[in-house]
């Protein structure tokens, strides 16, 4: 069964560099290589999640540029169900620096949000019927909180079940937060959420509760090479990470929001859906290039097989 996901989110112009290391302020360094290609995490998130087996509507906007006119070609071409692309006039599409460092490919990332903060009442409106249509609505913080909130209330008048990727981090209520029905920030976004210095699972647990206590009803904390916490109301459990060997982990937090998306839009419960979802992420960190780099269906399912010892590991009970 392939489920309905719709993804508003942005679309950036990545440029990525990768090097040795990170450069200290002020210093030139040469990089071993670099590229250029489509990125912003809304059109990474849908694109992995179509790979991973979803029927996809991507709901962005654009500036009146170059950037913009290679924009509206990639996502014509990508293969989703259906585009709705808002153009606007006085900013530039959004873009991307990334430096990828070190054999751990960490990456530090600046971005430029341009047209993604720009999109207006009237254009969330529009795109009402889409969102009641859909399984899933799948947003992030990278376009104006405005918007996304608009977003998650004519999803909720729909019945449309809401995941919310809080990154880039912007300071939004717990009204809004109360409002989401799976919330899927990393540690460093957890631990902006709650005021609790998250760094491994014992205070994920801890940041876990407290977003509990401000409404949320379930939530994934990704902890990169310590795997995920998963908390959904009947207790709190472990993910595991899948192996891999990682080139570039610019695109790990996409591709498992992508793919968990996609698995929940199939029916499939959420600590399976959440597993997929880490094998998906770890042929993901495999490959150069943030939406080049999403695997298939297939390949996640493979990972899967080929260890099959790996499975969710329950922790604690909630009261």
């Amino acid at each position: 069964m392939k489920g309905k996901v719709c993804v508003f989110g942005s679309f950036n112009l990545d440029i990525v560099a990768g090097m040795s290391r990170f450069p200290m302020p002020g210093e030139s360094l040469i990089a071993h290589h670099s590229m250029m290609g489509p990125g912003g995490k809304g059109a990474n998130q849908a694109t992995a999640a179509l790979r991973a087996g979803a029927r996809v509507h991507y709901i962005g906007k654009i500036g009146k540029d170059d950037f913009g006119i290679f924009a509206r070609r990639h996502l014509e071409n990508t293969g989703f169900d259906a585009i709705t692309l808002f153009t606007c006039k006085e900013k530039p599409t959004g873009n991307a620096l990334i430096y990828v460092a070190g054999d751990d490919a960490e990456n530090m990332i600046s971005v430029y949000p341009g047209a993604n903060l720009t999109v207006t009442a009237a254009e969330v409106t529009r795109c009402q019927p889409t969102v009641a249509a859909a399984d899933i609505l799948l947003m992030q913080l990278e376009n104006n909180l405005s918007a996304i909130q608009r977003m998650v209330d004519i999803a909720r008048d729909g019945g449309t079940f809401v995941i919310m990727n809080p990154a880039p981090w912007q300071k939004v209520s717990d009204a809004l937060l109360r409002k989401v029905d799976l919330l899927t920030p990393n540690s460093t976004e957890a631990s902006l959420l709650t005021g609790v210095s998250v760094t491994d699972l014992a205070s994920a647990q801890h940041a876990a509760e407290v977003l509990h206590q401000k409404g949320v009803r379930q939530l994934i904390i990704t902890l990169g090479t310590q795997g995920a916490l998963l908390s959904d109301g009947s207790g709190m459990a472990r993910i595991p990470l899948y192996p891999a060997q990682p080139q570039d982990s610019t695109g790990a937090g996409d591709a498992f929001n992508g793919a968990l998306a996609a698995r929940l839009a199939a029916g499939e419960p959420l600590r399976k859906a959440a597993l997929f979802a880490s094998a998906y992420a770890s042929v993901c960190v495999e490959r150069p290039g943030a939406a080049h780099s999403m695997p298939l269906y297939a390949d996640a399912l493979a990972r899967q097989q080929a260890h099959p010892h790996l499975a969710i590991e329950p922790l604690t009970e909630l009261v």
